[in-house]
């Protein structure tokens, strides 16, 4: 008769229930499922049973006792009071893991020091001998869980967390755990499919885990048969014995899985840097007959082994957790979504996400969904039957609308010999309400299309927020589409709000006539305080636009402006036409865009003073593309701080300065509002006879000072400097023509 013993098993949050048949099915008793774990009672080999075949668990706890506590001290006495010597050796190692909440117990090192203290004072020698610790490799493993008064005290049995079967030495970024992924397959019925000779392909496999996970699946191996350590390896109750059989069952099982017809398991990944780690990743796990994998984009992903054979596809695409993510992965899965409906019908497909919105682009109807945690996160598991009754399709248009840009043929597959059977490729149908947008957006480049075209415009703004629902400015940039999403008002949801936004991205680039991948997305939220906008990336790739006879570089991706207020063209056109002959002052010149135009316009001079030396530079490379030399000065400085040491006298000066700034180099924070005045009074004493200032901001409630109304004559001249882009919206700035009184 076998002694009876009590488990816990952990696992992660959201496998309870799976855990729990996985461990009736290894032979528990007594099973009960609890939070992150099951509690279950049996002998000493089905500990050592679940510590080899559990595909799902984290650690398997033998618990040694449980006991009342109520302070640090009750914690010593009650751990103290076990016979330490018959489960290790005087000159053994120890780890001691403690969780859980107790008076006088501050944190979990500290509660872990007084469990380490009551063993080793247990197993202290009168010479001094003593166990020592070590926290990566000990010889024996200790883990306490105080809860509600309770302490329970367990020998960890696995060691490393079992989900460290030791094939994947090397990963991509953000993997999936091994028992997560598996417990994907099992969610997915993986299992029941393998059985009937099923496929499986992952189209994004990273470091192949989920093909790997599958594969021991199907060929019946023990997912931690090649670990060579474990919790109870130096335990000295310990029974090689047992462990020794159930190890050379294992491989038996194994042998004799491998030996059969191997299952059509393919991964494909896009990065070539993470085609030989994933091989080597199969090749430690002893699956390099069964499981394959090649480099190709999703595009290019068709699984079909042989005529007829289906199976499952799993994947676990990005999340877009990074601002600026959305857009790309909006693509993303409306591709997915695309290539699973024309490529893998008769299949079923399991995508694993943590963000369930971007998975309704796909065009698929799931028919089960599962909520599971990656680490803290939550994600939804998206089962999926792909058959056409199931998909969400509407026909693409044959001309996209009023661009007169013709949609090409679907680009043929690698093994489709009969380009005449191709079929024209189902796009996702548009909401009801990324319909409505994509309508409004048709109206606005058709009107806006025909001026810019007129007006020899490529750089122009087609949407701004025209739907309040709908809370984006859009830009184009010649054949690139620049998003900002403004932030919602809070009577919006941010699921809403993130639905829109996606409505918004799925819609573009077919009503725009431009590829997915030429559009960026931004959010440009209210700004108070400290904050200040930061730079978001660092690709370094600038485009070349046109505007009037000059040429301006742009970067739409690195921050949140692109180096060119669209909205301040009239004006820049009308310095252009005002500055031959003259000096000219630009101040906050940004990327100097406003200089250029007064350059090639034939000023005599220009000053352009900036605090940012990122944007000196930019201003540099402007000038340089226009052919323009050194004679035109960039001033790094502080703009009031150099307009007060300034001696030069101007004919023409350009002021448009932020909101606020705060940056380090200043003394003080900047306040349009309230500096406003002085910095006026400071241009105006480096203003020559008959010259003009024009002063601009973007601040919506700025109001100027009457005081400097009373003493120059000003000119609100804001209407003439926004061009039909704009009128949409009068309030993108402000603009004043100042001079001295004659």
């Amino acid at each position: 008769m076998h002694e009876s013993l009590e488990f816990f098993v952990t696992c992660p949050k959201g496998l309870e229930g799976l855990l729990l048949d996985e461990l009736i099915v290894l032979g528990a008793e007594n099973a009960r499922e609890t939070v992150a774990g099951v509690s279950i009672s049996g002998d000493l080999e089905l500990g050592y049973r679940i510590c080899l075949w559990s595909r799902l668990a984290n650690r398997v706890l033998l618990v040694l006792n449980r006991f009342s506590v109520s302070d640090a001290q009750a914690l010593y006495d009650g751990v103290a009071a076990v016979d330490w010597a018959a489960h290790m050796p005087v000159e053994a190692t120890l780890s001691v893991d403690f969780v859980g909440i107790l008076p006088g117990v501050d944190n979990t090192h500290f509660g872990a020091l007084k469990v380490k203290d009551a063993i080793v004072d247990r197993l202290r020698q009168p010479d001094g001998t003593r166990p020592g610790v070590d926290r990566q490799n000990p010889d024996l493993r200790i883990n306490v869980h105080c809860r509600s008064g309770e302490a329970q005290l367990a020998i960890d049995l696995s060691g490393h967390s079992l989900h460290q079967r030791g094939y994947r030495l090397q990963q991509g970024a953000a993997p999936l755990k091994e028992n997560l992924a598996a417990a994907i397959l099992i969610r997915a019925g993986w299992p029941q499919l393998a059985a009937s000779g099923g496929a499986l392909a992952d189209p994004m496999c990273g470091s192949g885990t989920f093909l790997v996970e599958a594969a021991m699946m199907a060929a019946d191996m023990a997912p931690n048969l090649q670990r060579e350590q474990f919790g109870f390896s130096r335990w000295l109750q310990h029974q090689p014995s047992i462990w020794e059989r159930l190890i050379a069952q294992a491989r038996q099982r194994a042998e004799a899985g491998l030996a059969g017809e191997p299952l059509w398991i393919r991964g494909y990944e896009a990065d070539p840097r993470l085609l030989q780690p994933v091989r080597n990743n199969i090749q430690r796990a002893g699956l390099t007959s069964w499981v394959k994998v090649y480099q190709g984009e999703l595009a290019t992903f068709e699984p079909h082994p042989d005529r007829g054979q289906t199976g499952l596809i799993v994947c676990n695409p990005p999340y877009g957790e990074r601002l600026g993510e959305e857009a790309s992965l909006v693509y993303l899965y409306q591709k997915l979504g695309e290539v699973l409906r024309e490529r893998c019908t008769g299949w079923q497909a399991a995508i694993f996400t943590g963000n369930p919105d971007l998975g309704k682009r796909m065009g698929i109807r799931s028919h089960k969904q599962y909520s599971l945690f990656n680490g803290a996160l939550p994600c939804k598991l998206l089962m999926m039957d792909l058959q056409p009754e199931r998909y969400v399709t509407g026909a693409s248009a044959a001309k996209r609308p009023d661009t007169g840009i013709e949609q090409t043929a679907p680009a043929q597959s690698p093994q489709s010999t009969n380009p005449a059977v191709v079929d024209q490729p189902s796009a996702a149908r548009l909401s009801e309400s990324a319909q409505m947008f994509a309508n409004r957006l048709k109206k606005n480049l058709k009107n806006l299309g025909k001026w810019a075209r007129q007006q020899d415009i490529t750089c122009y703004r087609v949407y701004d927020a025209d739907m309040p629902e709908f809370a984006v400015a859009i830009d184009l940039y010649d054949d690139w589409a620049h998003v900002q999403e403004y932030q919602a008002p809070e009577t919006i949801s941010e699921e809403k709000a993130r639905s829109r936004l996606q409505d918004v991205l799925v819609a573009l680039p077919d009503v725009l006539g431009i590829p997915a991948s030429h559009v960026v997305l931004k959010q440009r939220l209210r700004q108070s305080g400290s904050k200040q906008y930061q730079r978001m990336d660092r690709k370094g790739e600038f485009l070349t636009v046109r505007e009037g006879q000059v040429k301006l570089l742009v970067n739409l991706t690195d921050y949140l402006d692109t180096g060119v207020f669209l909205d301040h063209r009239p004006l820049r056109l009308k310095i252009a036409a005002e500055a031959r002959g003259k000096r000219f002052l630009n101040l906050f010149c940004y990327t100097a865009s406003a200089t250029v135009h007064a350059a090639v316009g034939g000023a005599r001079s220009t000053t352009s003073v900036d605090l940012s030396k990122t944007y000196l530079d930019w201003a540099r490379r402007n000038l340089s593309l226009n052919g323009l030399s050194d004679l035109h000065q960039l001033v790094h400085a502080d703009v009031m701080q150099w307009l007060e040491d300034d001696r030069g006298e101007y004919d023409l000066i350009f002021i448009d300065p932020p909101t606020f700034s705060n940056s380090k180099r200043l003394e003080d924070v900047f306040d349009v509002q309230r500096d406003h005045v002085r910095l006026i009074e400071m241009a105006m004493l480096r203003l020559a006879p008959g010259g003009t200032v024009y002063f601009s901001n973007n601040f919506r409630r700025f109001r100027l000072d009457r005081e400097l109304e009373e003493k120059y004559q000003v000119s609100d001249i804001s209407a003439q400097t926004l061009d039909k882009d704009f009128q949409r919206n009068t309030r993108i700035h402000r603009t004043w023509c100042i001079a001295r009184r004659a």
